[in-house]
C-alpha cells in the first residue's frame, strides 16, 4: 500500500500555500475605558456634560452620512433579516452590480456589541461595558482594486468598533491579472496557474502593509462615525488581527490519487486520540 509521501511525489499538479480568510479588529485605543470616553466628549466633543445623548448625536449623523452616500453614488442598502445567510446575500449583489473599486452595497444588521452604558451617579454621568446590547451595524461590501472582495463592518455606537474581513487567495487573483499570468481559479483558492512559482512568491508577499493600506484608503472613502478631526487628535483606528486561517492547496492530477490520499490520511489517524505514552 502507498505512503502518503509516495501518493504526493509526482502527482501533484498545483501546490500553493496561501493566506486565506482574514478576520481583523479595528479599534479606537483611546476610548477603551468610560473615563476616557467621557474625556473624548468634553474635550474633543466640547461637550461639558458628557451625556449619553451625545453618543446618539454621533450616532444618528453617522447614520445619514451613510444615507447620503448611498444616495449620491447609488448604492444599494439592504435591510439583513437575521435567517439570511450575509455570503448569499453578498454574492447575489456583487452579481447584479459588478463594479470595481466600489462600495457594492451596504448591509445593516442588527447585531450585539458590547457597547458603552452611561448611569447617572451622584449628579454625573459615568459609562462602563458591563453588558451587550443590540445595535446597528453597518457592513459595507467592496470590490477593490487590489484585494477584490471584501468587507468592512463598523458599529453605530461607542466605542465604535470595527471588523475587516480580506481574502489572501483573492488577493493573489487581482496581482496575477495585473501581471498578465494566466490562471484557473476555485471558489476560494486555485485549479492551475500558468506560472506556479510566481504564484506562490505573490502569495509570499502578503503582509500587514498591504492590509494596512487597504484599510486606510477605505476609511478616507466611507463615512464614520467620527470626524476627521477627531482622528487628527488621535481617535483613530488601530487593527490587530482576530482569526487568520492559511491554506495549502494540492491539485492532483487524478481523481483517484485524492481519494486515495485521504484514505490514507484517515487510516494514519484512525487511533488518534487514543494513544497511550509509557515511560
Amino acid at each position: 500500500m502507498a505512503t502518503i509521501p509516495e501518493l504526493l511525489d509526482g502527482h501533484i499538479t498545483l501546490e500553493v500555500e496561501c493566506l486565506d480568510r482574514l478576520y481583523l479588529n479595528g479599534y479606537i485605543g483611546r476610548l477603551a475605558t468610560g473615563p476616557e470616553l467621557s474625556m473624548f466628549k468634553r474635550n474633543q466633543l466640547g461637550k461639558p456634560v458628557p451625556s449619553p445623548v451625545v453618543l446618539g448625536q454621533v450616532s444618528e449623523k453617522f447614520r445619514e452620512a451613510v444615507r447620503k452616500l448611498a444616495e449620491r453614488e447609488g448604492i444599494p442598502i439592504h435591510q439583513f433579516d437575521h435567517k439570511e445567510r450575509k455570503d448569499d446575500i453578498a454574492n447575489n449583489f456583487r452579481k447584479q452590480r459588478p463594479v470595481r473599486d466600489a462600495v457594492v452595497f451596504i448591509g445593516v444588521a442588527q447585531e450585539k456589541a458590547k457597547t458603552f452604558n452611561g448611569k447617572k451617579i451622584d449628579g454625573w454621568f459615568q459609562f462602563q461595558r458591563d453588558k451587550s446590547v443590540y445595535v446597528n451595524h453597518y457592513y459595507f461590501y467592496i470590490d477593490d482594486e487590489d484585494f477584490g472582495p471584501l468587507f468592512i463592518k463598523i458599529c453605530s455606537y461607542a466605542p465604535w468598533s470595527m471588523k475587516l474581513c480580506l481574502n489572501g487567495h483573492e488577493w493573489a487573483k487581482r496581482q496575477l491579472e495585473k501581471k498578465k499570468i494566466a490562471y484557473e481559479a476555485l471558489d476560494n483558492g486555485f485549479l492551475s496557474c500558468a506560472e506556479p512559482e510566481k504564484l506562490q512568491q505573490i502569495c509570499d508577499r502578503l503582509g500587514p502593509d498591504d492590509m494596512e493600506r487597504v484599510f486606510r484608503k477605505w476609511l478616507q472613502r466611507m463615512p464614520l462615525p467620527l470626524r476627521p478631526e477627531d482622528r487628527e487628535a488621535g481617535y483613530d483606528w488601530s487593527l490587530s488581527i482576530w482569526q487568520m486561517e492559511v491554506s495549502l492547496t494540492q491539485i492532483f492530477d487524478r481523481p483517484v490519487r485524492a481519494r486515495e490520499f485521504f484514505e490514507e490520511i484517515i487510516r494514519d489517524n484512525l487511533d488518534l486520540g487514543g494513544r497511550t505514552v509509557c515511560r
